[in-house]
C-alpha cells in the first residue's frame, strides 16, 4: 500500500511540475512577442542595410581596357556610397569625360551637371543639361537624361534629345540610342530635319 501511495504522490507532482514548465514557456513566448511588437521601430533597425559615404574632390581617374586607355573622368566632387550589393558612386556638382580611340585620341566627350555611376551593372546615369559632341563628325547631342553602358559604348535614353549636325538638327521625341563617338544613332519618333543657324548651334 505505501508503496502504491508514493507512486500516486510522485505521478502528481510530475504532473504540477510539467504544467508549472508549460506556463513558464507560454509566458516566456508571450513576452517575447510582446516585446517584439512594441519594439518593431528596433528590430527593423537591426536588419536594415547599413551605409557608408566616402568622398572626395578634384577627381581625376582613367578607364583602361587591354592596357589601352579608353576615358578619362573628371569631376570637382564625387560621394562613393558603400551599400551591401549595390556600391554607386555620385557626382553631384558636374562631370565631365573624354572618351579615346585606339590611339589615345579623343573621340567625344561628356558632360553633366550630375551623374550616378552603378558599380555591378557598368552604367553611369548622366542628368541635368548633357551634353555629348563628337570630335569626328562635329555631332552634338543635347538631353535632360542619358545612359552611358560602359560594355556596349553606347549611350541611350527614353527622354525627348536633340542631335545637331552640320546641316541639320534632329528631335528624337521619345530618345534615342546612339554610339559612343555619335557615328550611328537610332531614333524613336523623331521630326526633322531642320536648317541649322549660320553660327552652327541652335539659339
Amino acid at each position: 500500500m505505501t508503496e502504491g501511495v508514493d507512486s500516486r504522490l510522485y505521478m502528481r507532482r510530475s504532473r504540477k511540475t510539467y504544467h508549472f514548465f508549460a506556463v513558464a514557456l507560454l509566458m516566456g513566448c508571450f513576452f517575447v512577442l510582446t516585446s517584439c511588437e512594441n519594439d518593431q521601430a528596433a528590430v527593423d533597425a537591426l536588419f536594415q542595410k547599413k551605409k557608408a559615404i566616402e568622398e572626395a574632390k578634384n577627381v581625376e581617374s582613367y578607364l583602361s581596357q587591354s592596357g589601352i586607355t579608353k576615358a578619362k573622368l573628371t569631376s570637382p566632387y564625387m560621394l562613393r556610397v558603400l551599400v551591401p550589393d549595390s556600391n554607386y558612386f555620385e557626382f553631384p556638382r558636374t562631370l565631365h569625360v573624354d572618351f579615346y580611340d585606339d590611339s589615345t585620341v579623343i573621340e567625344s566627350t561628356v558632360d553633366a551637371r550630375y551623374a550616378k555611376y552603378v558599380e555591378y551593372d557598368h552604367k553611369v546615369l548622366l542628368r541635368d543639361s548633357v551634353l555629348v559632341q563628337s570630335l569626328k563628325n562635329g555631332d552634338t547631342l543635347r538631353t535632360q537624361e542619358l545612359w552611358w553602358d560602359q560594355d556596349k559604348k553606347e549611350f541611350y535614353t527614353d527622354k525627348p534629345a536633340h542631335v545637331y549636325q552640320r546641316d541639320k538638327i534632329i528631335f528624337a521625341k521619345d530618345g534615342l540610342r546612339a554610339a559612343q563617338d555619335l557615328t550611328s544613332y537610332t531614333f524613336y519618333k523623331s521630326s526633322g530635319p531642320m536648317l541649322v543657324p549660320s553660327n552652327g548651334m541652335p539659339q
